[in-house]
């Protein structure tokens, strides 16, 4: 899982493909928790998915632009379309399911 912290970079990830977000922090514990399970779950079901890290606390105002203002939050585009997002206390495999239908359409499979 690549960790961002410039807001025009997550922009053109956004904007040009697939890419799975985990907005967390150094003082969340379950953010360290997910962060290890979900990146292992992306790239085995979402193999052309990017999933990439953004710290609040290293990059506030980019947590702001997402209205991020609770830990952890995930969210997940397609080509700049919002597909899924969740926050709080969340179970991933209903998370991966929502995911993957529009995944696999965007694959054309």
């Amino acid at each position: 899982m690549q960790t961002i912290t410039d807001a025009e970079q997550l922009n053109q990830l956004k904007a040009n493909g697939a890419v799975f977000i985990l907005f967390g922090g150094e003082s969340c514990a379950v953010c360290k928790s997910l962060k290890p399970k979900l990146d292992s779950v992306i790239s085995q079901r979402l193999p052309r998915m990017q999933s990439v890290y953004i710290d609040c606390g290293l990059s506030p105002d980019i947590c702001a632009q997402y209205g991020v203002f609770s830990l952890p939050v995930v969210k997940s585009y397609i080509e700049g379309m919002l597909l899924a997002e969740d926050s709080g206390s969340f179970s991933i495999e209903p998370l991966m399911q929502k995911i993957e239908r529009s995944y696999s359409i965007w694959l054309g499979t």
